[in-house]
Protein backbone atom coordinates (compact mmCIF):
# COMPACT_ATOMS: atom_id res chain seq x y z
CA UNK A 1 0.00 0.00 0.00
CA UNK A 2 1.30 3.33 -0.58
CA UNK A 3 0.33 6.90 0.04
CA UNK A 4 -0.02 9.76 -2.63
CA UNK A 5 0.06 13.63 -1.99
CA UNK A 6 -1.73 14.25 -5.79
CA UNK A 7 -5.35 14.22 -3.91
CA UNK A 8 -7.79 13.45 -7.34
CA UNK A 9 -11.11 14.71 -5.92
CA UNK A 10 -12.79 18.00 -6.61
CA UNK A 11 -14.35 18.70 -3.15
CA UNK A 12 -17.89 20.35 -4.74
CA UNK A 13 -19.79 19.72 -1.19
CA UNK A 14 -16.94 20.89 0.94
CA UNK A 15 -16.60 17.24 2.60
CA UNK A 16 -13.21 16.93 3.50
CA UNK A 17 -11.35 18.54 6.15
CA UNK A 18 -7.69 20.69 5.14
CA UNK A 19 -5.54 17.53 6.55
CA UNK A 20 -7.43 15.01 5.57
CA UNK A 21 -6.13 15.21 1.41
CA UNK A 22 -4.56 12.07 0.42
CA UNK A 23 -5.09 8.90 -0.88
CA UNK A 24 -3.66 5.24 0.35
CA UNK A 25 -3.93 2.56 -2.69
CA UNK A 26 -5.73 -0.57 -1.19
CA UNK A 27 -4.38 -4.25 -1.84
CA UNK A 28 -4.53 -5.30 -5.11
CA UNK A 29 -7.06 -7.87 -6.14
CA UNK A 30 -9.54 -8.04 -2.62
CA UNK A 31 -13.13 -8.00 -2.59
CA UNK A 32 -13.34 -4.17 -2.61
CA UNK A 33 -10.97 -3.20 -4.84
CA UNK A 34 -12.21 -0.54 -7.78
CA UNK A 35 -14.01 1.12 -4.71
CA UNK A 36 -13.17 4.52 -3.32
CA UNK A 37 -13.89 5.61 0.57
CA UNK A 38 -13.63 8.37 2.74
CA UNK A 39 -13.39 8.58 6.92
CA UNK A 40 -14.70 10.80 9.04
CA UNK A 41 -12.56 12.57 11.21
CA UNK A 42 -12.60 10.37 14.35
CA UNK A 43 -10.42 7.40 12.77
CA UNK A 44 -7.16 7.19 13.04
CA UNK A 45 -4.83 6.68 9.71
CA UNK A 46 -1.47 6.12 10.26
CA UNK A 47 0.65 9.19 9.71
CA UNK A 48 -2.21 11.59 9.38
CA UNK A 49 -3.66 13.65 12.24
CA UNK A 50 -7.28 13.18 13.51
CA UNK A 51 -9.04 15.88 14.46
CA UNK A 52 -12.27 15.02 15.73
CA UNK A 53 -13.76 18.19 14.12
CA UNK A 54 -11.85 20.63 16.34
CA UNK A 55 -8.51 22.38 15.48
CA UNK A 56 -7.53 21.89 19.63
CA UNK A 57 -7.44 18.26 19.27
CA UNK A 58 -5.91 18.53 16.18
CA UNK A 59 -2.88 20.31 17.44
CA UNK A 60 -2.96 18.45 21.18
CA UNK A 61 -3.04 15.13 19.84
CA UNK A 62 0.14 12.93 18.21
CA UNK A 63 -0.20 12.12 14.53
CA UNK A 64 -0.83 8.29 15.05
CA UNK A 65 1.19 5.87 14.02
CA UNK A 66 -1.08 2.61 13.66
CA UNK A 67 -4.53 3.00 11.42
CA UNK A 68 -7.98 2.39 12.82
CA UNK A 69 -8.69 -1.71 13.06
CA UNK A 70 -12.01 -0.90 10.17
CA UNK A 71 -9.64 1.36 8.39
CA UNK A 72 -6.38 -1.15 8.30
CA UNK A 73 -9.20 -4.05 7.49
CA UNK A 74 -10.64 -1.95 4.38
CA UNK A 75 -7.65 -1.36 2.67
CA UNK A 76 -6.63 -4.83 2.83
CA UNK A 77 -10.02 -5.89 0.97
CA UNK A 78 -8.45 -3.60 -1.52
CA UNK A 79 -10.54 -0.35 -1.13
CA UNK A 80 -9.05 2.77 -1.70
CA UNK A 81 -8.73 5.58 1.03
CA UNK A 82 -9.47 8.83 0.11
CA UNK A 83 -8.45 10.66 2.74
CA UNK A 84 -10.75 12.01 5.68
CA UNK A 85 -13.92 14.33 5.90
CA UNK A 86 -15.30 16.60 8.61
CA UNK A 87 -17.25 15.60 11.75
CA UNK A 88 -19.20 17.72 13.92
CA UNK A 89 -17.12 18.81 16.74
CA UNK A 90 -16.01 15.73 18.63
CA UNK A 91 -19.18 14.03 17.24
CA UNK A 92 -21.50 15.69 19.17
CA UNK A 93 -24.62 16.58 16.80
CA UNK A 94 -26.59 14.89 14.63
CA UNK A 95 -27.11 18.76 12.38
CA UNK A 96 -24.02 18.42 10.15
CA UNK A 97 -22.39 22.04 11.14
CA UNK A 98 -19.07 22.49 12.02
CA UNK A 99 -17.90 26.03 13.07
CA UNK A 100 -14.46 25.74 12.20
CA UNK A 101 -14.79 23.52 8.99
CA UNK A 102 -18.34 24.46 7.84
CA UNK A 103 -21.69 22.85 6.39
CA UNK A 104 -20.85 20.10 3.88
CA UNK A 105 -23.19 20.72 1.19
CA UNK A 106 -26.25 17.42 0.61
CA UNK A 107 -26.08 16.93 -2.96
CA UNK A 108 -29.38 15.83 -2.99
CA UNK A 109 -31.24 18.72 -1.85
CA UNK A 110 -28.30 21.66 -1.62
CA UNK A 111 -30.87 23.94 0.50
CA UNK A 112 -31.31 21.50 3.33
CA UNK A 113 -28.78 20.49 5.73
CA UNK A 114 -26.56 17.00 5.51
CA UNK A 115 -26.97 15.94 9.02
CA UNK A 116 -24.32 14.85 11.08
CA UNK A 117 -22.10 14.27 13.15
CA UNK A 118 -20.54 11.72 10.09
CA UNK A 119 -21.50 14.96 7.70
CA UNK A 120 -18.40 14.76 5.72
CA UNK A 121 -18.99 10.93 5.23
CA UNK A 122 -22.73 11.03 4.19
CA UNK A 123 -21.89 14.13 1.82
CA UNK A 124 -19.34 13.01 -0.31
CA UNK A 125 -21.16 9.36 -0.85
CA UNK A 126 -24.42 11.70 -1.58
CA UNK A 127 -22.31 13.65 -4.07
CA UNK A 128 -20.82 9.69 -5.51
CA UNK A 129 -17.65 11.53 -4.74
CA UNK A 130 -16.59 8.21 -2.99
CA UNK A 131 -18.49 4.79 -3.09
CA UNK A 132 -18.88 4.06 0.38
CA UNK A 133 -17.59 6.23 3.54
CA UNK A 134 -16.84 5.36 7.44
CA UNK A 135 -19.25 6.75 9.67
CA UNK A 136 -20.13 6.73 13.58
CA UNK A 137 -23.39 6.11 15.23
CA UNK A 138 -24.27 7.26 19.00
CA UNK A 139 -27.22 8.54 19.26
CA UNK A 140 -27.92 8.33 15.50
CA UNK A 141 -25.48 10.54 13.71
CA UNK A 142 -25.46 7.65 10.54
CA UNK A 143 -29.01 7.11 10.53
CA UNK A 144 -29.78 10.34 10.31
CA UNK A 145 -27.71 11.73 8.07
CA UNK A 146 -28.28 9.25 5.56
CA UNK A 147 -32.20 9.94 5.50
CA UNK A 148 -31.08 13.20 5.08
CA UNK A 149 -29.32 12.56 1.66
CA UNK A 150 -30.75 9.61 0.61
CA UNK A 151 -28.32 7.12 1.05
CA UNK A 152 -27.85 3.83 2.53
CA UNK A 153 -26.83 3.59 6.27
CA UNK A 154 -26.02 1.04 9.12
CA UNK A 155 -26.11 1.32 12.63
CA UNK A 156 -24.29 -1.66 13.70
CA UNK A 157 -24.31 -3.73 16.49
CA UNK A 158 -22.66 -2.68 19.22
CA UNK A 159 -19.75 -3.98 19.69
CA UNK A 160 -20.23 -5.97 16.59
CA UNK A 161 -17.46 -3.60 14.54
CA UNK A 162 -14.25 -2.60 15.73
CA UNK A 163 -13.81 1.03 18.01
CA UNK A 164 -10.03 0.27 18.05
CA UNK A 165 -8.64 3.37 16.97
CA UNK A 166 -11.54 5.53 17.33
CA UNK A 167 -12.05 9.15 18.88
CA UNK A 168 -15.15 7.80 21.56
CA UNK A 169 -18.20 10.10 22.26
CA UNK A 170 -20.40 7.98 24.71
CA UNK A 171 -18.31 4.25 24.84
CA UNK A 172 -21.19 2.11 25.41
CA UNK A 173 -23.20 3.86 22.57
CA UNK A 174 -20.54 4.11 20.03
CA UNK A 175 -20.60 2.07 17.08
CA UNK A 176 -18.92 2.08 13.51
CA UNK A 177 -20.89 2.40 10.23
CA UNK A 178 -20.83 3.14 6.75
CA UNK A 179 -22.48 4.92 4.20
CA UNK A 180 -23.01 3.73 0.70
CA UNK A 181 -24.70 5.38 -2.58
CA UNK A 182 -26.52 2.03 -3.66
CA UNK A 183 -27.35 -0.78 -2.52
CA UNK A 184 -24.50 -3.15 -4.09
CA UNK A 185 -22.06 -1.27 -3.03
CA UNK A 186 -23.60 -1.29 0.44
CA UNK A 187 -24.00 -4.96 0.79
CA UNK A 188 -20.03 -5.50 -0.84
CA UNK A 189 -18.92 -3.68 2.42
CA UNK A 190 -20.99 -5.70 4.89
CA UNK A 191 -19.84 -8.86 3.60
CA UNK A 192 -16.03 -7.36 3.84
CA UNK A 193 -16.61 -6.18 6.91
CA UNK A 194 -19.96 -8.35 9.17
CA UNK A 195 -19.69 -11.66 10.45
CA UNK A 196 -21.98 -14.19 8.96
CA UNK A 197 -25.23 -14.27 10.21
CA UNK A 198 -28.31 -16.91 10.37
CA UNK A 199 -30.95 -14.34 11.49
CA UNK A 200 -34.21 -15.44 9.47
CA UNK A 201 -37.11 -13.10 10.21
CA UNK A 202 -40.43 -14.34 10.69
CA UNK A 203 -42.49 -11.00 10.92
CA UNK A 204 -42.23 -7.87 11.73
CA UNK A 205 -43.50 -5.14 13.74
CA UNK A 206 -44.17 -0.99 12.84
CA UNK A 207 -43.74 0.80 16.31
CA UNK A 208 -46.44 3.26 16.53
CA UNK A 209 -44.52 5.46 19.21
CA UNK A 210 -41.54 6.36 16.53
CA UNK A 211 -43.90 6.30 13.33
CA UNK A 212 -45.59 9.21 15.62
CA UNK A 213 -42.86 11.14 15.80
CA UNK A 214 -42.35 11.44 12.28
CA UNK A 215 -43.48 13.82 9.74
CA UNK A 216 -46.85 12.79 7.64
CA UNK A 217 -44.38 12.35 4.70
CA UNK A 218 -43.06 9.57 6.09
CA UNK A 219 -46.09 7.62 7.04
CA UNK A 220 -46.58 6.40 3.27
CA UNK A 221 -43.59 4.90 2.86
CA UNK A 222 -43.79 3.18 6.52
CA UNK A 223 -46.94 1.67 5.27
CA UNK A 224 -45.46 0.43 1.82
CA UNK A 225 -42.46 -1.55 3.97
CA UNK A 226 -44.74 -3.17 6.41
CA UNK A 227 -46.85 -4.00 3.59
CA UNK A 228 -44.08 -5.31 1.65
CA UNK A 229 -42.60 -7.51 4.67
CA UNK A 230 -46.26 -8.79 5.29
CA UNK A 231 -45.97 -10.70 2.29
CA UNK A 232 -42.64 -11.42 2.63
CA UNK A 233 -41.97 -12.88 5.67
CA UNK A 234 -44.15 -15.86 7.64
CA UNK A 235 -45.99 -13.62 10.00
CA UNK A 236 -48.58 -10.57 9.13
CA UNK A 237 -46.90 -7.44 10.23
CA UNK A 238 -48.16 -5.95 13.68
CA UNK A 239 -48.86 -2.71 14.82
CA UNK A 240 -47.04 -2.29 18.55
CA UNK A 241 -46.49 -0.08 21.36
CA UNK A 242 -43.06 -0.34 22.68
CA UNK A 243 -43.31 1.20 25.85
CA UNK A 244 -46.86 0.75 27.30
CA UNK A 245 -47.19 2.85 30.19
CA UNK A 246 -43.98 4.80 29.26
CA UNK A 247 -43.06 7.46 26.52
CA UNK A 248 -40.24 7.74 23.87
CA UNK A 249 -39.30 10.82 25.65
CA UNK A 250 -38.34 8.91 28.72
CA UNK A 251 -36.04 6.95 26.72
CA UNK A 252 -34.49 9.95 24.80
CA UNK A 253 -33.82 11.41 28.83
CA UNK A 254 -31.89 7.99 29.97
CA UNK A 255 -29.98 8.41 26.41
CA UNK A 256 -28.84 11.81 27.08
CA UNK A 257 -28.49 11.70 30.61
CA UNK A 258 -25.81 8.41 30.55
CA UNK A 259 -24.67 9.27 26.91
CA UNK A 260 -23.20 12.73 28.47
CA UNK A 261 -22.03 11.51 31.70
CA UNK A 262 -19.95 8.75 29.71
CA UNK A 263 -18.95 12.12 27.32
CA UNK A 264 -17.77 14.14 30.35
CA UNK A 265 -15.71 11.07 31.56
CA UNK A 266 -13.94 10.60 28.46
CA UNK A 267 -13.26 14.60 27.37
CA UNK A 268 -13.86 16.21 30.63
CA UNK A 269 -10.35 16.99 31.50
CA UNK A 270 -9.01 17.50 27.69
CA UNK A 271 -12.06 20.39 27.71
CA UNK A 272 -10.76 21.83 31.43
CA UNK A 273 -6.87 21.58 30.29
CA UNK A 274 -7.37 23.08 26.85
CA UNK A 275 -10.54 25.13 26.78
CA UNK A 276 -11.54 24.39 22.95
CA UNK A 277 -13.97 26.67 20.93
CA UNK A 278 -17.43 24.98 20.54
CA UNK A 279 -20.37 26.02 18.89
CA UNK A 280 -22.71 27.38 21.12
CA UNK A 281 -25.03 24.28 20.83
CA UNK A 282 -22.11 22.05 21.25
CA UNK A 283 -20.50 24.38 23.96
CA UNK A 284 -24.00 24.35 26.11
CA UNK A 285 -23.96 20.16 25.67
CA UNK A 286 -20.53 20.35 27.59
CA UNK A 287 -21.55 22.48 29.87
CA UNK A 288 -25.13 20.42 30.85
CA UNK A 289 -22.77 16.82 30.81
CA UNK A 290 -20.29 18.50 33.34
CA UNK A 291 -23.15 18.50 35.81
CA UNK A 292 -24.73 15.05 35.43
CA UNK A 293 -23.71 13.40 38.89
CA UNK A 294 -22.95 9.42 38.98
CA UNK A 295 -25.88 9.13 41.28
CA UNK A 296 -28.17 10.35 38.38
CA UNK A 297 -26.29 8.19 35.84
CA UNK A 298 -26.96 5.58 37.46
CA UNK A 299 -30.44 5.67 37.61
CA UNK A 300 -30.41 5.92 33.65
CA UNK A 301 -27.82 2.99 33.02
CA UNK A 302 -30.62 1.00 35.03
CA UNK A 303 -33.64 2.24 33.30
CA UNK A 304 -31.00 1.29 30.18
CA UNK A 305 -30.93 -1.99 31.65
CA UNK A 306 -34.97 -2.80 31.38
CA UNK A 307 -35.48 -1.06 28.35
CA UNK A 308 -33.00 -2.99 26.71
CA UNK A 309 -34.30 -5.94 28.18
CA UNK A 310 -37.92 -4.96 26.99
CA UNK A 311 -36.83 -4.30 23.37
CA UNK A 312 -34.71 -7.32 23.09
CA UNK A 313 -37.61 -9.41 24.10
CA UNK A 314 -40.33 -7.60 21.68
CA UNK A 315 -37.85 -8.25 18.65
CA UNK A 316 -36.57 -11.89 19.82
CA UNK A 317 -34.75 -14.26 17.88
CA UNK A 318 -36.88 -13.82 14.22
CA UNK A 319 -38.73 -10.00 14.26
CA UNK A 320 -38.08 -6.54 12.86
CA UNK A 321 -39.17 -3.39 13.86
CA UNK A 322 -39.71 -0.95 11.15
CA UNK A 323 -39.31 3.24 12.09
CA UNK A 324 -38.47 6.30 10.32
CA UNK A 325 -35.15 6.75 10.48
CA UNK A 326 -35.63 10.38 11.33
CA UNK A 327 -38.51 12.80 12.29
CA UNK A 328 -38.24 15.19 9.46
CA UNK A 329 -37.01 15.28 6.02
CA UNK A 330 -33.43 17.19 6.24
CA UNK A 331 -34.26 20.87 7.38
CA UNK A 332 -33.07 24.07 5.66
CA UNK A 333 -29.91 25.38 5.80
CA UNK A 334 -30.82 28.45 7.73
CA UNK A 335 -32.88 26.79 10.28
CA UNK A 336 -32.37 27.37 14.05
CA UNK A 337 -33.77 27.96 17.65
CA UNK A 338 -36.65 25.98 18.65
CA UNK A 339 -37.10 24.51 15.07
CA UNK A 340 -33.83 22.88 15.41
CA UNK A 341 -34.38 21.75 19.42
CA UNK A 342 -37.91 20.28 18.17
CA UNK A 343 -36.46 17.89 15.63
CA UNK A 344 -33.54 16.94 17.47
CA UNK A 345 -35.81 15.76 20.47
CA UNK A 346 -38.60 14.20 18.01
CA UNK A 347 -35.45 12.44 15.97
CA UNK A 348 -33.59 11.41 19.53
CA UNK A 349 -36.77 9.98 20.18
CA UNK A 350 -37.02 7.77 17.67
CA UNK A 351 -33.19 6.91 17.38
CA UNK A 352 -32.73 6.08 20.89
CA UNK A 353 -34.34 2.78 20.67
CA UNK A 354 -31.75 0.81 18.81
CA UNK A 355 -29.25 2.67 20.48
CA UNK A 356 -30.65 1.94 24.32
CA UNK A 357 -30.90 -1.97 23.30
CA UNK A 358 -27.41 -1.89 21.48
CA UNK A 359 -29.14 -3.28 18.19
CA UNK A 360 -28.33 -3.27 14.38
CA UNK A 361 -30.51 -0.48 12.28
CA UNK A 362 -30.66 -0.30 8.52
CA UNK A 363 -31.61 2.86 6.54
CA UNK A 364 -33.38 2.51 3.86
CA UNK A 365 -33.31 5.33 1.40
CA UNK A 366 -36.46 6.49 -0.41
CA UNK A 367 -38.11 9.43 -1.30
CA UNK A 368 -41.12 11.43 -0.60
CA UNK A 369 -44.04 12.78 -2.65
CA UNK A 370 -41.96 16.04 -2.85
CA UNK A 371 -39.08 14.29 -4.00
CA UNK A 372 -37.11 14.74 -0.66
CA UNK A 373 -34.81 12.15 0.54
CA UNK A 374 -36.64 10.34 3.41
CA UNK A 375 -35.40 7.12 4.82
CA UNK A 376 -36.89 3.94 6.48
CA UNK A 377 -35.43 1.89 8.99
CA UNK A 378 -35.30 -1.82 9.83
CA UNK A 379 -33.96 -2.66 13.51
CA UNK A 380 -32.87 -6.20 14.19
CA UNK A 381 -31.83 -8.53 17.20
CA UNK A 382 -27.97 -8.47 18.24
CA UNK A 383 -25.15 -9.89 15.24
CA UNK A 384 -28.24 -10.00 12.75
CA UNK A 385 -26.33 -7.16 10.78
CA UNK A 386 -25.55 -8.48 7.37
CA UNK A 387 -28.82 -10.69 7.00
CA UNK A 388 -30.54 -7.68 7.88
CA UNK A 389 -28.63 -5.65 5.18
CA UNK A 390 -29.72 -8.49 2.83
CA UNK A 391 -33.51 -8.61 3.75
CA UNK A 392 -32.76 -4.47 3.88
CA UNK A 393 -32.13 -4.62 -0.05
CA UNK A 394 -34.72 -7.51 -0.76
CA UNK A 395 -37.54 -5.28 0.47
CA UNK A 396 -36.06 -1.79 -1.10
CA UNK A 397 -35.82 -3.44 -4.58
CA UNK A 398 -39.25 -4.78 -4.56
CA UNK A 399 -40.31 -1.46 -3.55
CA UNK A 400 -38.48 0.18 -6.88
CA UNK A 401 -40.22 -2.39 -9.13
Amino acid sequence: MSSITTFPIDDTVNAWVPHGRFVIDGAPGGPLAGLRFAVKDVFDVAGHPTGAGNPTWLATHAVPQVSSALVSQLLAAGAQLAGKVITDELAFSIHGDNMHYGMPINATSPARIPGGSSSGSVAAVAAHLVDFALGTDTGGSTRVPASYCGVWGLRSTHGQLSREGLVPLHPSFDTATWFAHDADTFARVGATLLPASDFAPRGALLVEEACAEAEARFQPLLAAVAAQLDVRLAERTRRVTIAPGEALEDWRRSYVTLGAREGWLTHGDWINTHAPRFSEAITERWRAASEVTAETAEVAAQRRKSIRAQVRVLVGTDRVLIVPSAATAAPLRDAGGAEIDDIRARTLRICCIAGLAGLPQVSLPFRDAEGLPVGISLIGPVGSDLALIGLAIETWRALQA
